[in-house]
């Protein structure tokens, strides 16, 4: 009786997932959910003031109140301004298009708002500027590093 021998060089040995491998994998998607995260969150305020969505207030009722309670005047024209922001920008960040210019526009946006929390104090909870902080933090940090590489600003070479 004749024994045969199967090989088999074809088949490799199933690569083991690493440590460091998915360390670097979960780094590299770090930013991008910063970025978008971001953005996620800023476009239902944009469409508040500009569609009254989301329990907004649409753009004449948002201009009213940054009109008489802000004394921004013509309150319809910052309001939409500020949705526009608010809604595009978030878009822009969650692409990562024209992600630098968006953020700056988001911070923009943010520092007026936190000028206008300020006499409220810190917290949050009381009107104060913790979340207008935040939020002027992120896009500040979102402007100096830009898109990454995992954004349409980087897939179509524009360097923003």
């Amino acid at each position: 009786m004749t024994s045969t021998t199967i090989t088999h060089t074809s088949m490799t040995q199933p690569t083991r997932l690493s440590w460091t491998s998915a360390q670097a994998t979960a780094s590299a998607l770090a930013w991008p959910l910063v970025r978008s995260t971001t953005g996620l969150l800023l476009m239902p305020h944009g469409a508040q003031k500009l569609f009254g969505w989301f329990g907004g207030y649409g753009l004449t009722g948002t201009g009213q109140y940054f009109e008489s309670a802000l004394g921004m005047s013509p309150g319809v024209l910052f309001a939409a301004l500020a949705g526009a922001v608010e809604l595009f920008g978030g878009l822009a960040l969650v692409l990562g298009l024209l992600t630098r210019p968006a953020a700056l526009a988001v911070a923009v946006l943010l520092g007026v708002a936190l000028s206008v929390h300020i006499p409220a104090g810190f917290f949050w909870t009381e009107g104060g500027i913790e979340y207008p902080l935040m939020w002027l933090s992120l896009a500040l940090a979102i402007a100096l590093r830009g898109g990454g590489p995992l954004s349409l600003d980087s897939r179509l070479g524009l360097r923003f």
